[in-house]
């Protein structure tokens, strides 16, 4: 391998925190230790020299718990028609990561069974037949509906995008699945009026941080109010909004953001709800006349609470809907990225909007790294190198 190959060979990464900001001046901060190299080896492999098995993060038994983690071998996969074989470089992990491992996620049919991941950063290395987006060697990020957590990987040619330069692999990574769930959200599903006012729970999670942003900063949302779980988040999200008076942040356990909203409003016109069952109540009552809930998970449970009626549908006007990123047709994902593309990117590479990455980790730290985002530990995204040391466990 070349003498570049082996020195980033010897680099170990520790866990950082901090808030990135894609500006051209900007640094990413991180904590290396260098050690002596041992030796260079031989030239490395050229593009069309993919090897026919590859390196993947696998699940002892199919599902289980973060331990159930480990490093094998899996056949590398080939490109079919209008696909592209990516070699990956970062993937960034996302809550139904953790679902899809314990087996409590439903999987769209042309999903990964057996490796998790639906974001990435990478090099194209290999074009399927009609194939033509795309060339050998060009740098991109995109979507997958699994099958991230490997050295290689396999995606229609519509669902990635050109990595700008102002970007980094990491931030480039840490993008696709959180920023798109949330322009979906908000542009596509369930459109954020100018003058609107909009709940976001979860804020400081990371569909939450790019929603809040969208809100303000592109939308021209009248006020923007969040939930978080601790003061340290609360701090972190005002930051994030430059202590704008737009924004209200809520710790929701020592807060009731049901009653804290009505003192400024009359109600919100727009929730996006992660939360499901024990916020019900609290949404329905949150919401103004001709309301929308739009829900993208069920962190507590998808059933009504005790109680619960339908009555509020009528009586307030409101509408109740739901979405999956992850079911969407290669198509409809296309039209999405195209909407990112022309509305929401150009507001991050110009900085008005940050990315915020949590950790950056080898990927033989996957089960600390599952374990951090069970616990709720992280404020944005953990995003995982796809390094090249052999191992064969993690």
């Amino acid at each position: 391998m070349s003498i570049a190959r082996a020195i980033l060979k010897e680099v170990q990464y520790k866990p950082i925190a901090r808030l990135v900001v894609p500006h051209a001046q900007t640094t990413y901060k991180s904590s290396v230790q260098i050690r002596p190299i041992r030796s260079f080896g031989t030239s490395i492999h050229s593009y069309t020299q993919v090897p026919k098995s590859m390196k993947a993060i696998l699940i002892k038994g199919g599902t289980g718990h973060a331990e159930s983690l480990y490093l094998g071998q899996e056949p590398t996969p080939e490109p079919g028609p209008n696909q592209v074989q990516v070699k990956i470089k970062y993937f960034g992990l996302n809550r139904m990561d953790v679902l899809q491992r314990e087996g409590k996620y439903p999987l769209p049919p042309q999903a990964s069974k057996t490796i998790l991941g639906v974001e990435f950063s990478g090099v194209v290395t290999k074009l399927g037949k009609d194939a033509n987006k795309w060339k050998e060697g060009d740098e991109v990020f995109g979507l997958a509906y699994g099958g991230a957590y490997a050295e290689y990987i396999v995606s229609p040619e519509i669902m990635l995008l050109s990595k700008p330069k102002q970007l980094s692999w990491v931030e480039a990574a840490g993008l696709p699945e959180v920023w798109m769930t949330a322009t979906q959200a908000l542009t596509l599903e369930a459109p954020l009026r100018k003058g609107q006012n909009v709940l976001i729970h979860a804020g400081a999670s990371g569909v939450g941080i790019a929603a809040i942003q969208i809100a303000l900063h592109v939308l021209g949302a009248d006020k923007v109010f969040t939930t978080c779980g601790s003061d340290e988040k609360v701090e972190f999200l005002r930051e994030l909004g430059n202590h704008s008076s737009q924004l209200h942040v809520f710790n929701y356990k020592t807060q009731n953001f049901e009653e804290e909203i009505k003192k400024v409003t009359d109600g919100v016109d727009l929730i996006i709800d992660f939360i499901g069952t024990d916020y019900y109540f609290k949404n329905v009552n949150s919401l103004r006349l001709d309301g929308t809930l739009y829900s993208l998970a069920f962190l507590s449970g998808a059933k009504f609470p005790e109680g619960a009626s339908m009555a509020p549908l009528l009586g307030k006007r409101l509408t109740f809907k739901g979405s999956s990123l992850r079911s969407r047709s290669p198509e409809y994902q296309q039209n999405l990225l195209k909407t990112f593309e022309e509305k929401i990117l150009p507001q991050i590479l110009s900085g008005t909007m940050k990315i915020k990455v949590h950790d950056v980790l080898s990927w033989t730290r996957v089960t600390e790294a599952h374990k951090a985002m069970e616990g709720n530990k992280n404020s944005g995204k953990i995003v995982l190198e796809v390094t090249e040391e052999p191992q064969h466990s993690l």
